[in-house]
């Protein structure tokens, strides 16, 4: 009616029953309006009302596109469920999503919730013991240890009150990990936060550190965030002229591509085979993180706290500690390897904080008579060669204090996040900084 003939608003107004500044800001709002209508999709509806949770709404939104975007069945039960996830998350007091609360948020965004493809048939879908026994060794066969990856999402927790982190979901980090059948290669960390732009990491060349970083929604793991590391992970497999075998769980996040050197397989959910990275790889990965972080806590740095940039790369670094040995040995133990077997793998714990350092110390310890008196007569012909001297007193620069060393330590690794010009600077700075604390702790 607005792009017939002219109609005056006063008419208009009195035709449909309305006032006539009700007229005028319709028309002023044409445009929004239309497009919100267009939007939600459903002709039947007269009022918008938005939910009284917009931050928990607009979460779960983005969690249905990105369900649907990797085509995973949505169901009533599965999003009441994902709702309550999200309501906890966000700290809500009432964290149980009511069924009209669910009907509500439905036909605001115009949701239909269908039957999942996979009941319609289930006898034609192969069982988990089918997949592991029969699938599952056909793939294998076909690829060498060294080209079958497996790749995963584990979580951890920020130190309280370290600086850059936000209030409430900015309390975690969610790390994706990658890593091959023989331990040969493990994927540099890809870790999401829920800050976009974290202040610590402003002037870092980011693009050379041994890990990367991504703002993900509630700091969890999404299908685009996903999507563009496969793409950067595939892009690496192509340069090195490696074909691979990518296993990973079905996920929302998980989206399906087309790649030129990856196949990617998705495991059964149902199947009685655990993950590799969930057999003991990511449990590991978290006991040297820990060590690390004590380690730093003892170390009187100036600070109080570890930036959100100290944390990754103590990550970076416990990521490093994983032997590639137990990645095997993880691997066989879940079936994801050609010689696996059946037996149940003893996973050593995670060091302590000074499990590595100590025998280190009783070593010093063992050999300090013979090295003292070595040093003893050493200082002997040296102060005979003294006092053979001309007598000038030379300028001898004192021991650095602990705090100047890690100070230096911290300068310099300021220096090469700023000039690093490969991530493999990096590895050998991780080496400098673990020396010295062996000979601090000595």
């Amino acid at each position: 009616m607005l792009e017939g003939p002219k109609v005056s608003q006063s008419e208009l107004a009195k035709r449909f029953g309305v006032s006539q500044p009700q007229i005028c800001r319709i028309i002023k709002n044409k445009e929004r309006i239309l497009s919100e209508w267009h939007g939600n999709g459903d002709p039947e509806r007269k009022r918008k009302r938005d939910g009284k949770d917009a931050a928990l709404e607009a979460a779960l939104l983005r969690w249905v596109e990105g369900a649907r975007a990797a085509d995973l069945p949505v169901s009533g039960p599965l999003l009441q469920l994902k709702a309550k996830h999200l309501a906890e998350a966000l700290g809500r007091p009432d964290p149980e999503p009511s069924g009209d609360w669910l009907a509500r948020f439905g036909a605001r965004h115009n949701l239909i919730f269908k039957k999942p493809p996979a009941e319609k048939g289930d006898a034609e879908q192969p069982t988990a013991e089918h997949w592991a026994g029969a699938v599952l060794p056909g793939l294998l066969r076909s690829y060498a240890p060294s080209e079958i990856y497996a790749c995963g999402e584990t979580g951890i927790v920020l130190p309280a009150g370290s600086p850059g982190k936000g209030d409430g979901t900015g309390d975690r980090l969610t790390l994706l990990l990658c890593a091959n059948a023989d331990g040969s290669e493990k994927a540099p960390l890809r870790a999401v936060g829920e800050s976009p732009c974290p202040r610590c990491l402003r002037g870092v060349n980011l693009g050379q550190m041994p890990w990367s970083y991504r703002a993900g929604s509630l700091a969890g793991m999404t299908a685009p965030l996903f999507t563009e590391w496969l793409r950067e992970f595939n892009e690496g497999m192509r340069r090195q002229g490696k074909s691979i075998l990518l296993l990973l769980a079905k996920h929302e996040a998980h989206a399906y591509l087309q790649l030129s050197n990856i196949r990617m397989v998705f495991v059964p959910l149902a199947t009685a085979l655990a993950q590799p990275l969930d057999r003991g790889v990511a449990s590991d990965l978290k006991g040297h993180y820990r060590r690390r972080l004590l380690r730093w806590l003892s170390v009187e740095r100036g600070v109080g706290q570890p930036t959100l940039l100290d944390v990754l790369h103590m990550l970076a670094q416990a990521w490093g500690d994983v032997r590639p040995g137990l990645i095997a040995s993880c691997f066989r133990a879940a079936g994801f390897r050609p010689d696996a077997v059946a037996e149940t793998l003893a996973l050593t714990p995670a060091p302590g904080p000074f499990s590595q350092e100590q025998p280190e110390r009783r070593v010093l310890m063992d050999d300090e008579p013979e090295h003292d008196k070595e040093l003893a007569e050493a200082d002997g012909d040296e102060g005979a060669a003294e006092e053979e001297d001309t007598g000038e007193l030379a300028a001898v620069q004192p021991c650095p204090s602990e705090r100047e060393v890690w100070g230096s330590l911290a300068t310099l690794r300021r220096y090469l996040e700023c000039r690093a010009t490969s991530p493999d600077l990096f590895q050998a700075f991780y080496e400098l900084e673990d020396a010295v604390h062996a000979v601090s702790a000595s």
